[in-house]
């Protein structure tokens, strides 16, 4: 356990002699120096964070000086590292170790450990891609794979191999697939050594809290109340059951604020650790609590790279909070999810960095073995726009050169670049433009990048600063839904959000430099000078969200609800609540999610537009041109000029294309089904035997299945295609005439259609008999006496089927079915003469059938004629 620097007590000289990971230098050197790169597994407390880059750097004894970076993925961890770093040296930072986080750097010509966010490394990396004077990356608590990290090892991986095989890389982690970083780091060369320092790691017993009843499981941003309640209530119970610190994990800054509510009456002091926090809270709450018992609501930032002072016991909700993207609609949010096995892990491990501890799981044993072993890589489930634009940068669009521990999803990737393409940040090919070198620059989302760049032209640089400062971190709940009011709200605000917003929109104003530099053509309707659409606060927010989002636009459907330009619908949170938002015909939508299962999105930042700016920022939407769709059951052919998915103007079209005619019509036909066709009797009979020729006989003979029929409606509806313009001319196609031209002319089977699957048999008696083909066997419903004769059972398609007879009483009733007539001539006749005979006296029953004179009449007509 490493002392803070504003703690009593050990001093820095004598913390780094005790440091267990000293253990593990040798063979770390040695791997680097051989490999040149190495994996380091290292238990938390054991000093992989703070000794290492030291000792690598050469501060903490005679070895050669060398220039260390420690990438960490947030910028809470890299502010602490440099911290406590620093204090092992007895410095301040900024000396021999300083830190860079976006907007804020403390480093100086003589720092040799800089400890800086991997999305600083990324920036640097494409600015400078050798790193020049840079002799070490350590890639720290790379088991969390956050995409920026998995992409700083990728271009690392590609210096080393390419520009400067002498940089040296360690990726380090408690827990993490050291196998699989192993061989990513070897590559060709085999995989690189894998050193593990032994922890002194004090034991932790595990409690299992469940609920008592059950909770709804989370889903989205929404946690069930009753889950917070009970976290609340297992932190009441630790604070009686055990001594020191309670250190609890909660999914997000709203959980942590409702569960704190819960707990204001304990007697202990609560504070809350979370990325927004303001530096000098996180400080505050690493210095340890002096006396003072406290417990500490934290999010995932507290697993790893920070040492909290004073815990012994930790509470685990047992939920984390990570990114999805839904790319068919293009919206992203954050999902909460169950933790993974190895987070559970690291949590635990922070009750026994300085002495025996306990932890709390809100779960019972039997969840703990069904839930992921590792949390998902952000690559393979976030929004892939900024790593598209990295990879473009980078000079490889498509991504297949740079080594990845996982392959980025096909589909994922793809809409990034349709993205990146819409706002002119890469070419056709992929390729990044000059335009889109400048956004990647930017340190902020290649959306928010091109509303910045080319808001700067239309609404001033500071205006669209502060409008894009807001969106690339949302601000509370507490400042609303309305965009415009929530920008207004940070400028007179004395929170420690509205410190971050007003330092954030300094950096980006810094960064855009000269009012529309690097930005595009004017929007339409523009004019040519900075600033030129400049106006109310609603009208800045909404064009700069717009610009960012143009695909979110939206207008007004219904009470309370839009249709995005996307397609999909949306609500503001607190329609029906009081939103200000509700009323708006038009909205640029900065933030939304759609929950599972949820028929619309949820708007949660907004601003109101108009038409004018609608159509201006989301000019590649616009289109004009001629509809022609089946839609409620049949032909709709209108003009049209949409915005995206919204219908801005429509008219009847007079004279359609006949090609988007035809293929309505075929829609149509898809949709509803051939009943859309007129079936005859003769129509269906028709079908029937050429599914009974398909049958027993199979090619040429054509299937004229459903199925079949409408994936072939060109070949044998053609004509009747190119007539339709609407339902009622399909109603007026005779299905079965049409049905023929399926038939196998080409080869001339074709004319023994009516040979093999006759329409109609001649029976003894004279009579032709229609056959019924829609069964399993062809059937011939005749009258008995008919028959009379006849020695073997008729056969179709070719005498390869026999007909089933169905033999009839005088009066037409079924009296015997029969699929060999010899045979029932001979055995089954006698029993039904026998029961007809008395009943229909007036028609003839032969002693012997087979030789008997077919009749269709009775036998005082045969004795007349």
């Amino acid at each position: 356990m490493l002392p803070h620097p504003d703690a009593g007590g050990t001093s820095g000289a004598a913390a780094l002699a005790q440091l267990p990971v000293r253990s593990a230098l040798p063979a770390l050197r040695a791997a680097l120096d051989g490999a040149g790169a190495a994996v380091l597994c290292a238990p938390p407390g054991t000093g992989k964070t703070t000794l290492v880059p030291l000792e690598l750097a050469g501060l903490t004894g005679d070895g050669p000086r060398r220039r260390v970076v420690v990438a960490e993925p947030r910028r809470i961890a890299a502010r602490a590292a440099a911290r406590r770093m620093a204090w092992l040296l007895g410095e301040q930072v900024g000396g021999s170790v300083g830190f860079t986080v976006r907007g804020e750097r403390r480093a100086g010509a003589r720092t040799a450990v800089e400890v800086v966010t991997t999305g600083v490394l990324l920036q640097r990396l494409q600015r400078d891609p050798e790193l020049a004077g840079v002799d070490v990356v350590v890639l720290d608590e790379c088991h969390e794979r956050h995409l920026d990290a998995d992409t700083c090892a990728a271009f690392l991986l590609d210096v080393r191999e390419t520009l400067r095989p002498e940089l040296r890389l360690v990726a380090a982690s408690a827990t993490t697939d050291a196998e699989g970083w192993a061989r990513l780091l070897g590559g060709a060369g085999g995989p690189v050594p894998v050193v593990e320092a032994a922890g002194v790691s004090h034991p932790v017993e595990v409690l299992w809290a469940p609920p008592e009843r059950p909770v709804a499981p989370a889903h989205g941003m929404r946690v069930d109340p009753a889950l917070l309640a009970h976290v609340a209530g297992v932190v009441r119970r630790a604070l009686r059951e055990r001594s020191g610190d309670v250190l609890c994990f909660l999914p997000g800054v709203g959980e942590i604020g409702r569960v704190a509510g819960q707990l204001a009456d304990v007697d202990a002091e609560v504070l809350q650790v979370h990325g927004r926090a303001p530096a000098e809270v996180q400080d505050a709450v690493l210095a340890g609590g002096g006396g003072v018992r406290r417990v500490v609501l934290a999010t995932s930032v507290a697993e790893s790279s920070l040492t909290v002072p004073g815990v012994r016991v930790v509470v685990d909700s047992g939920l984390a909070r990570v990114p999805r993207q839904d790319h068919a609609r293009g919206l992203g949010a954050l999902a909460t999810v169950r933790a993974s096995r190895a987070a559970a892990r690291q949590r635990a491990g922070r009750a026994g960095r300085e002495a025996p501890g306990a932890v709390y799981r809100c779960w019972s044993e039997g969840e703990d073995g069904r839930l992921p072993r590792f949390p998902d890589p952000e690559i393979k489930v976030a929004d892939l726009t900024a790593f598209a634009l990295q990879a473009a940068c980078w000079g490889d669009p498509s991504a297949d050169g740079l080594a990845l521990l996982d392959t980025p999803p096909g589909g994922a990737l793809a809409a990034a670049r349709e993205v990146l393409v819409a706002i002119g940040a890469v070419d056709g090919a992929g390729r990044a433009t000059e335009r889109g070198v400048r956004m990647a620059r930017l340190g902020v989302h290649p959306r928010l990048a091109r509303a910045l760049l080319d808001g700067a032209r239309e609404v001033g640089v500071r205006r669209a600063a502060e409008v894009v400062a807001l969106l690339s971190e949302e601000p509370p709940r507490s400042y609303g839904d309305d965009l415009a009011a929530a920008w207004r709200t940070a400028r007179r605000g004395g929170d420690a959000y509205a410190a971050r917003w007003r330092q954030e929109a300094r950096r980006l104003a810094s960064a855009v430099g000269e009012p529309g530099a690097g930005a595009g053509d004017p929007l339409p309707g523009a004019g040519a000078g900075s600033g030129s659409r400049a106006g109310s606060d609603d009208a800045v927010a909404g064009l700069v969200a717009a610009l960012a989002f143009p695909e979110r636009v939206a207008r007004a459907r219904g009470v309370g609800g839009y249709l995005m330009a996307s397609g999909t619908g949306a609500e503001p949170v607190g329609a029906g609540g009081g939103s200000r938002l509700r009323d708006a015909r038009w909205l640029a939508v900065a933030v939304a999610d759609r929950p599972v299962a949820a028929a619309s999105a949820r708007i949660r930042l907004a601003a109101v537009i108009d038409e004018e700016t609608a159509r201006a920022a989301a000019g590649a939407l616009h289109s004009a041109g001629e509809e022609v769709h089946w839609a409620d059951g049949d032909v709709v052919a209108r003009q049209v000029t949409r915005l995206g998915a919204i219908e801005l103007a429509a008219r009847p079209l007079g004279t359609p294309d006949p090609g988007l005619l035809r293929d309505a019509v075929v829609d149509g036909l898809r949709r509803e089904g051939l009943g859309l066709l007129r079936w005859t009797a003769a129509a269906a009979g028709v079908r029937e035997r050429m599914a009974f020729l398909h049958r027993e006989l199979g090619a040429p003979w054509p299937d004229v299945s459903d199925a079949a029929l409408l994936e072939r409606v060109e070949d044998w509806l053609g004509p009747e295609l190119g007539r339709a313009r609407r339902r009622a001319d399909l109603e007026r196609v005779d299905a079965g005439r049409a049905l023929v031209r399926l038939l196998p002319w080409a080869t001339g089977e074709a004319v023994r259609f009516e040979e093999l699957a006759p329409e109609r048999l001649e029976v003894p008696s004279g009579s032709r008999v229609r056959v019924d083909y829609g069964g399993e066997q062809p059937v011939l419903a005749v009258k008995l006496q008919e028959l009379f004769g006849l020695r073997e059972s008729p056969r179709v398609a070719g005498g390869r089927v026999p007909v089933l007879v169905h033999l009839l009483s005088p009066a037409g009733r079924p009296a015997a079915v029969t699929a060999d007539l010899a045979s029932f001539w001979r055995d089954g006749y006698r029993s039904v003469r026998a029961e007809l005979r008395g009943r229909y006296p007036r028609h003839p029953w032969p002693e012997d059938p087979s030789t008997a004179e077919p009749t269709r009449h009775t036998t005082a007509r045969l004795r007349r004629g």
